[in-house]
């Protein structure tokens, strides 16, 4: 990404698991770094300086980019609905109720906005369908750059980008197949993050039963259709491509191999949602006898390039299977308490042999020191007791085990010779942060810190983020507002 070589001084450091300071990092033209030098207490001419504690490139390794436009509107939806209904009280069953029900969960009474109706997932999945329903390649072009340049100016220098929005509503294919997706990996670019986009496989709405009129436009039909559509998406030093399998509910039994072997072939990460909810896992007893793990596991999904996002509700027998394949589990705490999911038991999947990565999914916040603390905090909530991980654990979380869940394992996560150039600096001097003595900076870091003390990002080398402003896309809160607004239609 870097196009010519350009030297940082990082007052402070984290450097192969401990704070250094003064540290001289060298990043070569190709964009990977060539020197780490600690105790150089003068910058060196033409260097440029990084003040606070500079750390890896934060990995998010669970987007949905377009979640991002519900951030404090969903609410407002839901309430409105609730208004529409009371004033028709003959209303009647809808077709998504109908789906909830057959499922076998609560959907079908929650998705009614009114009535006393509890707003949960199933509620907020019928909004984010509407916002779904709007997206064109431009539109959500305009949308992803913002959210990913909101990204980098959170320290985050890769993004797993879970996509399953492929074509037009009802299902009609753009000229471009994957037009929805090149618009994502394009909107990456701009913003100067890095993007594994995985792509989904989406075919049905739940056992047995076909997409409904939101879900046509994510469904190629088959997997080996899908195969077909997603061979055709292209890497680059930016982009990998990875696939994804929605859920077990959205992937007949009979084609997760398809998906599995894609990836097994390219040797690509391989992503799926599992157990976000009871529900499923109910209903995929019902249908075939087994937790979403298990069937998982039988049809050779599971292994180290595969991460289950979520694995909130698993049985100790979920938890064993996971951790023997060492797959990894994809965390994303403040999307899971947005939406009332519940506490994935993470600290259990460690022990068991599963690498944690952490996500900010629906985009309640973009903010990953949140993440990393949150899972640590839940967890004290949880078992009432503290201490579960240390802050380089978590650090370990938001950086090595997180671009290794997005196939850039042996290239990012590390501020080491060979490493790509990907920095975050945090500041160690704003209201939050300040007082802990540098040594502590990794607490500090964890902790203390949020996005909003990010002072520098560097992305192969190159400084997208310099004192907290982005220096590719302009005005990124206007560009937000813009790409959201047109998006409701306000």
């Amino acid at each position: 990404m870097s196009l010519t070589a350009q030297t940082y001084w990082a007052e402070h450091a984290w450097v192969n698991g401990s704070v250094r300071s003064d540290v001289v990092i060298v990043a070569a033209a190709n964009g990977r770094i060539t020197a780490v030098v600690p105790g150089s207490p003068r910058p060196p001419a033409g260097s440029v300086t990084l003040r606070g504690l500079t750390i890896p490139g934060l990995a998010n390794a669970h987007s949905h980019a377009f979640h991002r436009a519900l951030r404090g509107v969903v609410q407002a939806e839901g309430e409105a609905g609730d208004r529409a209904e009371d004033e028709d009280e003959a209303g009647s069953e809808t077709e998504s109720e109908a789906e909830g029900e057959a499922e076998g969960d609560t959907a079908g009474r929650a998705a009614r906005h009114g009535k006393g109706a509890p707003d949960s997932f199933w509620t907020w999945r019928e909004v984010m369908y509407g916002v779904a329903d709007r997206l064109t390649p431009d539109s959500y072009f305009d949308l992803a750059r913002a959210v990913y340049a909101e990204m980098a100016m959170a320290g985050i220098t890769c993004v797993g980008e879970f996509h399953y929005l492929h074509h037009a509503p009802g299902g009609i294919r753009y000229g471009n197949s994957n037009a929805m997706g090149e618009a994502l990996i394009a909107a990456a670019a701009e913003a100067g993050i890095r993007i594994t986009l995985l792509d989904t496989c989406y075919l049905s709405a739940g056992f047995g039963a076909e997409p409904n009129e939101h879900q046509l436009r994510f469904s190629d039909g088959t997997a080996e259709a899908w195969a077909e559509r997603v061979s055709g998406l292209k890497g680059d030093g930016n982009t990998r491509i990875g696939a994804a399998i929605h859920s077990v509910r959205a992937v007949p039994v009979d084609q997760l191999a398809t998906v599995s072997g894609w990836a097994q072939e390219r040797t690509a990460p391989l992503h799926v949602h599992l157990s976000e909810q009871t529900a499923e896992n109910d209903a995929c007893v019902d249908a075939h006898g087994f937790t979403p793990t298990r069937l998982l596991a039988d049809h050779g999904v599971l292994g180290p390039r595969t991460t289950a996002v979520h694995a909130t509700h698993l049985t100790p027998g979920d938890i064993r299977l996971l951790g023997h394949a060492s797959t990894g589990v994809c965390m994303c705490p403040t999307t899971e308490r947005d939406l009332a999911d519940g506490i994935g038991p993470a600290v259990e999947l460690q022990r068991a042999g599963s690498p944690l990565s952490l996500g900010s999914d629906s985009h309640a916040m973009i903010d990953i020191l949140e993440e990393a603390r949150a899972m640590e905090l839940d967890e004290r909530l949880r078992t009432r007791a503290r201490g579960h991980w240390t802050a380089a654990q978590l650090l370990r979380a938001a950086t090595v085990d997180g671009h290794a869940a997005l196939g850039w394992g042996a290239d990012a996560g590390r501020i080491e010779v060979g490493a790509l150039a990907d920095l975050t600096t945090i500041a160690l001097d704003s209201a939050r942060t300040a007082g802990p003595p540098p040594r502590l900076g990794a607490e500090t870091a964890v902790f203390a810190a949020t996005s909003a003390d990010v002072r520098h990002t560097v992305v192969g080398g190159r400084h997208v983020v310099r004192d907290g402003t982005h220096q590719l896309v302009p005005r990124v809160p206007q560009a937000l507002a813009e790409s959201i607004q047109a998006l409701h239609g306000w």
